[in-house]
């Protein structure tokens, strides 16, 4: 490296390393340390052939940095338009008229759907009213889905595993429907069943009567459309109270668990409170203690509110044999 001159010195204290001073005259020169401003100002105090080498490199980055920049934008923006365009206007408003005749049944009774005959895919008969008394679950399939049907019932069977867990392994009822009639027959559901991996006794894939098939979408507000591929439609699981009234529709492949588990304790809560009995009034307490643990992502038993209740409980147990004995004592005149 080439030393610097004798009359240079650092400015600023050492701060900015290479800056010179010199006063040799009113204007820049060139000297064998590089560039030397007069007056204390600050310069690089490069070489002269380091910096015709390093400028034309750095130029040549940053210009390799805003053309990088620039096709990136430009590759966003692309990805935005296309997303834009994606989306039909006609197709949109065939998702949100499906969407709002799904919401529309919400709390209507099935009615002369309940007496329909099914055929399960162990070739059994049986009949919607047949399962009156629990809540059930019903979703709609076609055995000729190779993704969306597959997925989005892998996502119910998770979130129905974790909703026995927490409420019962009884408590309710799940039926898997195939609506594409004639096809989907019952061997062609026993296969849908199979591949799922589902192994559920109250669990059934059912093949509906062809003739019941459009009065049978319309109670449950299902809806679809046919395309070339086969058939969109919305990815839905209704739950229908103890006395065939619709409840309420979930939707999605993956089945938020508050959103599922919490209608369905509702539904069963309610099933409970209306009859009388020993076993009842323990399922309400117990469905009551069962809330949604975010730290787990799972529902699970709240021992700390069997403690309250019982303390609470006791308390008024209490309170009302106190009350009865102060009745009950003789007053003296």
């Amino acid at each position: 490296m080439t030393p610097l001159p004798q009359s240079a010195t650092v400015a600023g204290g050492g701060r900015h390393r290479g800056a010179t001073r010199s006063t040799d005259g009113p204007y820049p020169t060139q000297g064998p340390a590089g560039w030397q401003q007069p007056g204390g100002s600050c310069s690089l105090g490069w070489p002269a052939r380091a910096r015709r080498h390093t400028r034309p490199l750095a130029h040549a980055a940053w210009r390799l940095i805003w053309a990088g920049l620039v096709v990136l934008l430009a590759c966003v923006g692309h990805a935005v338009r296309a997303q834009g365009a994606g989306v039909a206007p006609e197709v949109a408003a065939g998702w949100n008229a499906a969407l709002q005749a799904s919401q529309a049944v919400i709390g209507q009774p099935l009615g002369p759907v309940e007496a329909m005959v099914f055929t399960d895919h162990q070739n059994r008969r049986l009949t919607l009213a047949d399962l009156r008394g629990k809540p059930v679950v019903v979703s709609f399939v076609y055995t000729g889905c190779y993704q969306a049907c597959p997925v989005a019932t892998q996502g119910l069977m998770k979130a129905v595993a974790a909703a026995r867990t927490a409420l019962g392994a009884d408590g309710f009822h799940v039926l898997s429907i195939g609506f594409n009639q004639p096809f989907d027959t019952p061997e062609a559901m026993g296969a849908f069943a199979r591949q799922a991996r589902i192994v559920d006794e109250r669990w059934r894939f059912l093949s509906p009567r062809t003739d019941d098939v459009p009065a049978l979408l319309r109670a449950f507000g299902f809806s679809y459309t046919a395309t070339p591929k086969g058939f969109d439609h919305i990815t839905q699981a209704t739950i229908v109270d103890a006395q065939g009234m619709i409840a309420a529709q979930v939707y999605g492949d993956t089945i938020d668990l508050p959103q599922f588990i919490g209608p369905l304790k509702a539904v069963m809560s309610g099933e409970a409170a209306q009859r009388l009995s020993v076993e009842n009034i323990w399922l309400k307490v117990k469905l009551y203690c069962t809330v949604y643990d975010p730290s787990s992502g799972n529902y699970k038993l709240n021992y700390s509110l069997f403690f309250e209740l019982f303390c609470g409980i006791t308390f008024l147990g209490a309170l009302a044999w106190f009350m009865i004995r102060e009745l009950r004592r003789p007053r003296s005149t």
